[in-house]
């Protein structure tokens, strides 16, 4: 999201962290410590900061291009977005100073802020923003998450300085929550007009950092921006950020990047293993945040377009044949909350329905005879004419932590009880997008995250099974249900706040009772830092953390 003053979550001591996922609660524009336990004393200005992240290297720094998480965290720290959220949750204007709709939802109109420059001098105004909307919506961009979340806005135009005017093909009522995301951050339109190459690699925004230089399998360095004008009055100190500089390596391996944390080598990591935050736990110098992604909760997606999983008995056979449960237990050490919804747990209209999910391998195996899936061969899996029972599992090794893979592991030894055969395929990110566009998997955990419930209709509508300009798409179950395509147009574009909660209840459970997606948890978001670094905790509506407050103690 953008390095706005955005969601801070809270943060308690690991030993409470560790018993349950903590719920993002945005922290208020006036005030974004997480340090709840301690007061972190009077701030101190100066010094580098040095984060040392496990997500894969972004090959492009501008979270227009492409658009995923990796991306998302680094350009908290010098893009800002048009909305973000408050203590409660609740939108507020950041870049923009209001918005309206017409009656017909049709017409939204934005007002943006006076006085913020891009820190190449560029003025903020409407027709900035406008030749921002225009770049994610390029297919040349090849934007996914920026592109999908303005897919339907038809036209716009800056009726003023201060004034854009969007007409949309359809009403939305996602539309601000799409605009509190960093993959829809706004930059300098003279920056914009660089090479894709050269706006890659050093994105120019209104933030309280700007890129300095990018050493590739390295780092990014970022420096203060001494010009920085906080957009909304009183939501924290005044004037430019704490910290000098931050140093964003990039150290994939966990262990190494724990032991640098250890070392005092870098002040904070994400990608904390469920291990290491339970050794934390024993520590008075790491502090833990959990920070759980909105959107979507993390599951796994039964390819509902083929065999097997073209048959609805079949996918609900496998998902009471595997016992999620128990695998998350052992391998978590409570720092992940089994979830039972489509939703992220802090998604407010998140529909959850436990039953559906039990561990039941009797009636695994009824609904197997009962598809005709009875026979069995000599390693014991099911046949059906001579043909086995097997799924294909490709799986990104940089999308998924080392806890993660040993969960899907487990899960392919209790469907093995079963007689169902699980295929993982470890991929680097290439082969693992190759995997889906030619359609060759049963099964996958993809992490999608966009603010609010509709990122629904981005996961299981029948239009989202037509990629983006990037190739990405979301329906990697592939439902074409009418019904629920239905349902998921009218909630994104009613203005009836309890219609919308409806509809959108029930889109969840469609969804759910189809057996499409087996929930695991919340999008896991655990940062581990140092006790010299203080005021941590205030993060975007992405729940991705920014660091205008933080500073590290003398």
């Amino acid at each position: 999201m953008t390095l706005a003053r955005p969601l801070a979550t809270k943060l308690f001591p690991i030993a409470t962290a560790l018993a349950a996922a903590l719920v993002l609660a945005g922290c208020t524009p006036s005030g974004t410590t997480s340090d709840a336990s301690s007061d972190p004393g009077s701030p101190v200005t100066g010094g580098n900061l040095v984060y040392a992240s496990g997500d894969a290297e972004p090959s492009c720094l501008d979270p227009h291009v492409g658009g995923n998480y990796p991306q998302a965290l680094v350009a908290s720290q010098y893009l800002e977005t048009l909305y973000t959220k408050d203590a409660e949750g609740k939108l507020i204007p950041w870049l923009a100073a209001d918005s309206t709709v017409s009656d017909d939802g049709l017409t939204r109109t934005v007002s943006i802020r006076d006085g913020i420059t891009f820190t190449d001098g560029t003025a903020l105004d409407a027709a900035a923003v406008k030749a921002n909307f225009e770049h994610l919506l390029d297919p040349k961009t090849a934007s996914s998450t920026g592109y999908l979340a303005l897919g339907k806005i038809a036209s716009m135009k800056a009726v003023d300085a201060s004034t854009l005017e969007l007409k949309l093909k359809t009403p939305d009522n996602s539309l601000l929550e799409s605009f509190s995301m960093p993959w829809v951050a706004i930059e300098s339109p003279t920056a914009l007009k660089r090479t894709q190459e050269e706006n890659c690699a050093a994105p120019v925004g209104t933030g309280p950092f700007k890129v300095q230089s990018w050493k590739k399998q390295y780092s990014v360095q970022m420096v203060r921006n001494a010009d920085y004008v906080l957009p909304v009055a009183g939501a924290a100190h005044a004037g430019p950020a704490y910290l000098d500089s931050i140093t964003w390596r990039f150290i994939p391996e966990a262990a190494t990047r724990y032991a640098a944390l250890q070392a005092g080598e870098v002040d904070i990591i994400d990608n904390a293993q469920p291990d290491a935050i339970a050794t934390a736990v024993k520590t008075s110098t790491i502090k833990h945040l959990d920070a759980p992604r909105p959107g979507a909760s993390n599951r796994i997606e039964l390819n509902s377009s083929k065999a097997p999983f073209n048959d609805e008995k079949v996918r609900e056979a496998f998902i009471h044949a595997v016992n999620i449960n128990a695998s998350v237990d052992s391998l978590f050490f409570g720092s992940a909350k089994r979830s039972y919804s489509p939703l992220s747990s802090v998604e407010p209209l998140a529909y959850s329905e436990e039953s559906l999910f039990n561990y039941d391998p009797t009636k695994a195996g009824t609904l197997l005879d009962a598809a005709g899936w009875s026979e069995r061969d000599a390693q014991g899996y099911r046949v059906k004419n001579g043909v086995r029972l097997s799924l294909t599992f490709p799986v990104s090794t940089s999308q998924s932590i080392p806890a993660e893979q040993s969960l899907f592991e487990q899960i392919q030894a209790t469907a093995k009880e079963s007689g169902i055969e699980v295929q993982i395929n470890l991929l680097d990110i290439s082969s693992w997008y190759g995997e889906l566009f030619t359609n060759s998997y049963n099964l996958v955990s993809a992490p999608y995250t966009k603010v609010g419930p509709g990122v629904l209709s981005i996961l299981f509508h029948s239009d989202s099974t037509i990629p983006a300009p990037s190739g990405y798409f979301a329906n990697l179950s592939q439902v074409k249900d009418p019904a629920l395509d239905a349902l998921l147009n009218t909630a994104g574009s009613t203005k009836d706040e309890a219609q919308r909660k409806d509809l959108y209840t029930q889109a969840q459970k469609k969804v759910l009772e189809g057996y499409y997606l087996l929930p695991l948890y919340d999008q896991q978001n655990h940062f581990l830092y140092s006790e010299k670094l203080k005021n941590v905790g205030a993060t975007t509506a992405v729940a991705s953390p920014i660091f205008f407050d933080t500073w590290l103690a003398n």
